[in-house]
């Protein structure tokens, strides 16, 4: 038996082909490879659901690929005995309307005893929790088409629309607005119009009657959608000043990405839902509004950035054009939103880490024996994990209207790895409740996994705040840009031998340059200097932790 193999729930809007791992005629087993997508947020490997042979490719390389999408076709062994089991019964029904040829399909048509009632439940949402019901789409008696969308759901990831499996009539509805609903839930029952079972020799009369009275109550349902249609258009203007702007957390995201203000978006989507289409339209638009201001008037007069001038570099000798990967491009212009968004400044401190990097060389053996690399992160870490409790303003965010903070009750510390395809920010959740053997095994395994295009969206979301490390490489300090929507940011350079005033005499001492990025809307430079200071004497005596 031959089955579709679809794009799982990768976590964000699309992803492009980037490898292909099979051909027509691969056998694969099951959770084997079959290809590599790259999203706005991550390289991701899809693996195949079940073991069996390719019979098609549905994809190819440079493809933009969505959840649900086909990407092959696969045989699966010892199960093709199913469809001639399956077609037995049509066989057999066969012979029934050549009795009366003209009337069979009417009465096929009309025959309620061929009517069965399906469960409807939720399908694989992609998400170990559960998902918030933020529409419901039909009611009872409502007549749906195979695919037709059910409800809408709201996780933490994203939001999706359930598809009707088959095509029939609502008979009762199990769920209602902000039930939160899970894989397998029950979510309503419908009465589907099955194959009809061989006619009878009954009176031509019933089966007519039964035939004419099918559509005439079936007419209000294109009425119903004929009233529903208009409903996209008139979404499509922006929303008005201080409304409820109905997106979903992926496409808000988005937009806090970009500095945009979603009221100011046109919807298009069912029920005036901004999709993230919508956001990407207005985000050109923006764009090339800024971009033709100076072109017509000289000067931006502070509608947008006047533009860098083009410059055919060629003129002056030889050129290559690289292309950017999809991970550079949308981090670019992630930095780039950030940077025109969030007022900047950084505070520059350093650290005496002396005694803490010989209480590290001390504790290697330990380490070693769990098997971990006990470096300096895992204990910058833990020191930033105790700041953002003791500072709750750096735990924060600034709420989309601009006139609240939203501080941060749990603690979850992105850091920045370089890979050959970008920098990338995994997140370590819940820092604050880890030991630095702990910390120092899971920012091994996700570098590992970043530097193998193994990480997955969860992996990269929910940071609270960012260190930014460049120690290994060298330099004496330099500006982080913050990563929205947090509001701090901090940069760690090369470590270096000192000589530092004891009073009486100069001591060597390892000092550590600190880079505090902030956003100044939420952060002022006091509060920012006390965070130095008090990161300082953190990592001057780790034991201070404790008290």
């Amino acid at each position: 038996m031959s089955e579709l193999i679809r794009v799982p729930d990768i976590g964000s809007g699309e992803g492009e082909v980037i490898e292909l791992f099979v051909k027509v005629g691969d056998t694969v087993e099951a959770d084997q490879s079959i290809l590599t997508l790259e999203s706005d947020k991550a390289s991701m490997e899809i693996p195949a659901p079940k073991a069996g042979v390719v019979k098609s490719l549905k994809v190819k390389l440079g493809d933009r690929l969505k959840e649900g999408d086909e990407l092959l076709e696969l045989e699966i062994e010892g199960a093709a005995d199913a469809a001639p089991a399956a077609a037995a019964p049509a066989a057999a029904a066969a012979p029934a309307p050549a009795e009366k040829p003209a009337e069979a399909p009417a009465a096929a048509a009309a025959e309620p005893a061929a009517a069965t009632v399906q469960d409807i439940h939720v399908p694989d949402i992609g998400s170990s929790g559960k998902a918030k019901i933020i529409e419901l789409l039909v009611k009872v008696g409502d007549t749906v088409e195979a695919d037709q969308s059910l409800i809408t759901l709201e996780s933490d990831k994203a939001s999706m629309e359930i598809p009707s499996p088959a095509a029939g009539v609502v008979e009762s509805i199990a769920v209602k607005l902000e039930d939160e609903v899970g894989t397998g839930d029950f979510i309503l029952k419908l009465k589907v119009q099955g194959a009809a079972p061989a006619a009878a020799p009954a009176p031509a009369a019933a089966p007519a009657a039964k035939a004419e009275a099918a559509p005439a109550a079936a007419a209000p349902a294109p009425a119903a959608k004929a009233e529903a249609t208009p409903a996209p258009a008139a979404a499509a203007a922006p929303a008005p000043s201080g409304a409820k702007v109905h997106a979903g957390p992926a496409v808000r995201q988005l937009a806090r990405e970009f500095g945009v203000e979603l009221n100011a978006v046109s919807a298009t989507g069912p029920h005036g839902r901004v999709l993230k289409e919508d956001v990407q339209v207005y985000v050109k638009a923006m764009m090339q509004k800024a971009k033709e201001a100076p072109a017509a008037g000289g000067a931006t007069g502070g509608s947008g950035i006047p533009p860098i001038r083009t410059v055919d570099f060629s003129r002056f000798g030889e050129i290559e054009e690289v292309p950017m990967t999809r991970l550079m491009q949308i981090g670019a212009a992630g930095l780039h939103a950030s940077w025109l968004n969030i007022p900047h400044v950084t505070q520059f401190d350093q650290a005496d880490i002396t005694d803490l990097e010989a209480f590290r060389v001390a504790q290697k053996a330990v380490a070693e024996k769990a098997g971990v690399k006990l470096t300096v992160l895992p204990l910058l870490l833990k020191a930033c994990a105790h700041l953002l409790k003791e500072l709750p303003d750096f735990n924060a965010s600034l709420a989309p209207s601009g006139k609240a903070i939203i501080r941060k009750k749990y603690v979850h510390i992105g850091f920045a790895v370089d890979t050959p395809d970008g920098l990338l920010v995994p997140v370590i959740k819940n820092v604050d409740q880890k030991s630095l053997l702990q910390l120092a095994a899971e920012a091994a395994a996700l570098a590992a996994k970043a530097r193998d295009k193994k990480l997955t969206p969860d992996d990269m979301q929910g940071a609270c705040f960012t260190i930014s490390s460049l120690g290994h490489i060298g330099g004496t300090g330099f500006t982080p840009i913050v990563n929205a929507p947090e509001v701090a940011i901090l940069g760690v350079s090369k470590a270096t031998i000192q000589p530092v005033w004891d009073g009486k005499a100069f001591q060597p001492k390892l000092m550590l340059p600190l880079s505090l990025s902030y956003d100044h809307r939420v952060i002022n430079g006091a509060a920012a200097a006390r965070f130095t200071q008090r990161l300082s004497q953190l990592l001057n005596d780790i034991r201070t932790i404790l008290l």
